[in-house]
Order: C-alpha cells, then sequence, then structure tokens
C-alpha cells in the first residue's frame, strides 16, 4: 500500500490537512496498510499561529518538525529544502501532498521532485496574476512541477488547462478549508476576555490586514484604518493583529474605543467571530472563503485575488488598496444590503474524501 507524506508549515495549512488526516485515518480501517507521514516545516513556529491549531483541529502530532521558522523567504527555503531533503531520504514515500501558496510549499515541491517523488497540490490552478506576490510565484513554481492537482474550482481547472497540463492530472475536489470549516462549526466558541464581552451578535466587524501594500508604508496603514473607523460608524472593530502588522501599528499610534486590538486568536475562536460579525474587513484569501460559506459580508482590501469565486459566487467585494474607495462598500453594509451566498460548487464538506480516494486509486500497490 502506498505511503504519503503530508507537508503543512502555516496557519493556513493546519486547515487544510486536518480534513485529509482524518480521510487517511477513516481509510486506514478497511486498508491498514496505507499509511503517512506528517511533516511539519516549522515555518509558523508561534505558538498562537501554529501550535494552538494541532489541538483545537485535532490533529496529530507531527512525526517531524524541520524547525525552518524564521530568517530572510530565501534563508527559510534554503533551511526548509536542507531539512526536508533528509527527512524523505530517511523515510521514503510515493508521493509528497502539499497544500496552499507558503514558503514550505514550494521547498518541499522542489525538494521531492529533485528525488524522484511525485508531488500532489491541493488549492493548485489558483492564481492572482500578481507577481509581486510571494505567493503567486509559490504557486506558480509549485504547479510546474506537480503530478497531481486537487483544485478548488472550476477557475483553477481552467488555469492549469491553458498552462498546458493535461485533465488526467486535474481533479476537481472542491475545497479542504471548507470541510474543517463544517466540520468545526458546532465547536466555535467566544473568545475570553473584556474585549468579547461587550459586543454583541451582527453589531461588530473583524477585520485582518497583513499585507505589505496595506501594512508596510505608515501612512497608507493610518489612512486606510481612519477610513475602517469612519465607515464602520462606531461599531466595534475586533481586530486580532498579525505579528508583522503590530510593530508598524505601534509607530503610527492610532487610538479609537471602536478599534480593539488583540492578539491572534485560535481557530474555533476566530471563527466564532467571524460567524457572528456584522461584516469582515481582510486582505487574507482564506478567510474570503470561511466568510462565503458562512454568508458574512466581506470587503478585500487587495487589488487582485486569487479566489475569484468568492466574488462571483460568495460574499466576498474586491475593494483595492485606496482607503477612498471604502465607504460606499461599508454603506451597503450598514444598510444591511449586501448580496448572498450563492454555493460554490463542491464546498461541501466532503473534499478530502475525494482526495485520498483519487490518491488510494491512482498509488494502489
Amino acid at each position: 500500500m502506498p505511503t504519503f507524506t503530508i507537508v503543512a508549515g502555516a496557519r493556513p495549512n493546519f486547515m487544510k490537512i486536518a480534513p485529509i488526516i482524518r480521510a487517511i485515518q477513516k481509510r486506514q480501517q478497511s486498508q491498514p496498510n496505507l499509511s503517512y507521514r506528517l511533516v511539519h516545516t516549522g515555518q509558523h513556529y508561534d505558538q498562537k499561529m501554529s501550535g494552538d491549531f494541532f489541538e483545537q483541529l485535532n490533529i496529530p502530532q507531527p512525526h517531524s518538525n524541520l524547525g525552518g521558522g524564521g530568517g530572510t523567504q530565501a534563508e527559510q527555503t534554503a533551511s526548509i529544502m536542507v531539512a526536508f531533503e533528509k527527512e524523505l531520504l530517511d523515510n521514503p514515500c510515493d508521493l509528497v501532498l502539499v497544500v496552499g501558496d507558503v514558503t514550505s510549499t514550494l521547498a518541499c515541491s522542489i525538494t521531492a521532485k529533485k528525488l524522484g517523488i511525485d508531488v500532489a497540490h491541493v488549492e493548485g490552478g489558483i492564481r492572482s496574476g500578481d507577481l509581486t506576490m510571494p505567493e503567486e510565484i509559490n504557486r506558480m513554481v509549485t504547479d510546474s512541477i506537480t503530478d497531481h492537482f486537487f483544485t478548488t474550482s472550476e477557475i483553477a481547472n481552467e488555469n492549469l488547462r491553458k498552462s498546458g497540463f493535461s485533465e488526467d492530472k486535474i481533479h476537481f475536489v472542491g475545497n479542504t478549508m471548507i470541510d474543517t470549516l463544517m466540520a468545526q462549526m458546532p465547536r466555535f466558541r467566544k473568545p475570553e476576555g473584556e474585549v468579547f464581552e461587550e459586543i454583541e451578535p451582527k453589531e461588530y466587524f473583524v477585520m485582518t490586514m497583513h499585507r505589505p501594500a496595506n501594512v508596510d508604508q505608515e501612512h497608507k496603514l493610518k489612512a486606510m484604518i481612519d477610513a475602517i473607523l469612519e465607515g464602520t460608524q462606531g461599531l466595534p472593530i475586533i481586530f486580532p493583529v498579525h505579528p508583522r502588522t503590530a510593530k508598524n501599528l505601534q509607530s503610527i499610534g492610532i487610538q479609537s474605543e471602536n478599534l480593539k486590538m488583540c492578539e491572534p486568536l485560535g481557530y474555533l475562536e476566530f471563527n466564532y467571530l467571524v460567524q457572528n460579525a456584522k461584516g469582515v474587513i481582510t486582505d487574507s484569501g482564506g478567510i474570503t472563503e470561511e466568510a462565503s460559506v458562512m454568508n458574512v459580508p466581506c470587503i478585500t482590501l487587495r487589488d487582485n485575488t486569487e479566489r475569484a469565486e468568492t466574488i462571483h459566487l460568495g460574499t466576498n467585494e474586491l475593494v483595492g488598496t485606496d482607503p477612498s474607495k471604502l465607504r460606499p462598500f461599508l454603506d451597503q453594509i450598514m444598510k444591511g444590503e449586501w448580496k448572498q451566498y450563492q454555493g460554490i460548487p463542491l464546498w461541501d464538506g466532503k473534499t478530502s474524501g475525494r482526495i485520498v480516494d483519487i490518491l488510494c486509486n491512482t498509488y494502489a500497490s
């Protein structure tokens, strides 16, 4: 029976691998010789950014932690590649499964292929068209050497076809992050703390910002937050602050009773806030998927998105990075006139089972 190595490195990865591991464990009941290794690259090494997710999402402890966190992107990539090569030489496998578009995805894909090991890419084929994003480089390079693409949408399928990949490599399966969302929704819980005791359902916003275009220039960050504070008309804004953003916020000195900054939250707590929010303001891709499925209005502070289905069929709108363009969208949310979730094909909570079925059938021995 086949052996799979599953790679995770950063916070978004854990939500995507959790249901895949559960699907493998379920399959092992009928195919006990099926085996897998979970490798944590250590890209996110902060407890809130990584460790809590293993407990909350019931992910087993990794078989190996490569300790590849810290340093520049090049240093991190090199560190992960060196450690992952040793991991694969010590623990041979039939296939390496990578997810998403983080540094670990790129580094482990290259390492596997240079050792002659097949690569499967969960979320293959998504594109923003923006080469200034490190994630876009990661996607393009990973997909160029991938053997099996597990895609989230017909848009991703078409991107891969245009790049010349054959249909037998493209597997339209849905979105594993939605598997996790649906499985964990009954367990969502309100965060503890005075900040959260004061909020009422549908009477606050949730905000996340971490991309360089929004947070690296202090004057631009201040202008954006000022525009958000004005447009939300005094409602509380819950802002779990990414470590990258925290440094820049300190020097700006914005103070407002409505802006409720807090530490990064666990998965169950954060999605409780999203589910009950009046709206979400973000520059993250994954949050737009979760907000859409939960039918929560979502504003994306980016000029492009690799998840266009959340705009066409979801509750997401692409606003851009110009603070002056934000107000009409916030007004729409405040008036309760936002579009509704239309349903995205195969985002049904069963994606991981489809992935494991395809892998087992493909690599049956």
